[in-house]
């Protein structure tokens, strides 16, 4: 039997990830209630992350009504079991920033929750 194909024969290196975010995705009718306390408890225990602005209206790839949360790699040893722990049922796509937005949001993206099918041809594909 073959070995499957790598996609890539040169190793990236972590380094690159200047950042992450994690996008919280509610449904204003229903669960907006639930992203509000996440929010809350995330300013309370993450003073350092920002948090981004409310979109009830689709932005970018979203497929859903989210808000974003940005933080720096020290964080992510902490915040992401946090997050996974504490999301409260919400769905969260979690995603590095590495300069390469198609990517990053397809390839290096990690979900919690259910896997929402993103709009990435809002990215022009960077190879």
């Amino acid at each position: 039997m073959s070995e499957p194909k790598a996609a890539s024969s040169t190793a990236k290196d972590p380094r690159a990830i200047t950042a992450y975010h994690a996008h919280v995705y509610y449904d204003p009718a229903k669960t907006r209630g639930r992203a509000e306390r996440l929010r809350q408890r995330v300013g309370e225990k993450f003073p350092h992350a920002k948090l981004g602005r409310w979109h009830d209206e689709l932005v970018g790839p979203h497929p859903q009504a989210m808000y974003q949360i940005a933080f720096a790699p020290e964080l992510l040893a902490e915040f992401v079991p946090w997050l996974m722990l504490n999301r409260d049922g919400l769905t969260v796509l979690l995603h590095p920033e590495t300069g390469d937005n198609y990517t990053d949001h397809s390839a290096h993206a990690a979900w919690f929750g259910a896997v929402l099918p993103l709009r990435l041809d809002v990215f022009t594909k960077q190879s």
